[in-house]
């Protein structure tokens, strides 16, 4: 179990891999973001991106998905207060295998709640050829580590 004190600043881990296909796409696009370029593939041939895309809030919920496999889930999270910044950088297509980088940037205690902490991170979403897709700014309430009884 990871606390707030066990997110050294500057540290920086590599969670994923995540392939995205096709069917998943245009599910959550068809669903969330029904632009032509996410699920209509003569409209996306012909749109900026020459094919079918991920809508960008699909990339970020890929993000949030591995946060919370490979990270989140064996720590202490209390949630989030929300987010700083969100680029999408790049395109996202169809068999892209996708990793994020996490960089914990701040950690602040706090001091009205002592049994917590804050800590801002930098999330770094990179496509197989290790292109940046998307970067995010994200903030993180943890618990701290329990005093020895």
């Amino acid at each position: 179990m990871r606390y707030f004190d066990d997110f050294p600043i500057g540290e920086i881990v590599e969670l994923g891999p995540y392939v995205v296909t096709r069917e998943e796409i245009l599910a959550f696009a068809h669903q969330f973001d029904p632009q032509p370029f996410h699920v209509d593939e003569d409209a996306a041939r012909q749109s900026i991106f020459g094919g079918i895309i991920a809508s960008g809030w699909h990339t970020a919920s890929i993000c949030h998905k591995l946060l919370v496999r490979d990270l989140l889930s064996t720590s202490a999270s209390m949630g989030s207060p929300g987010l700083d910044e969100l680029r999408w950088k790049k395109p996202v297509r169809p068999g892209d295998s996708l990793k994020v980088r996490v960089e914990t940037l701040e950690a602040r205690p706090s001091a009205s709640k002592p049994d917590r902490g804050a800590i801002k991170f930098r999330f770094e979403v990179v496509n197989q050829q290790g292109d940046v897709v998307m970067t995010e700014i994200a903030n993180a309430l943890f618990a701290r580590k329990p005093a020895a009884p």
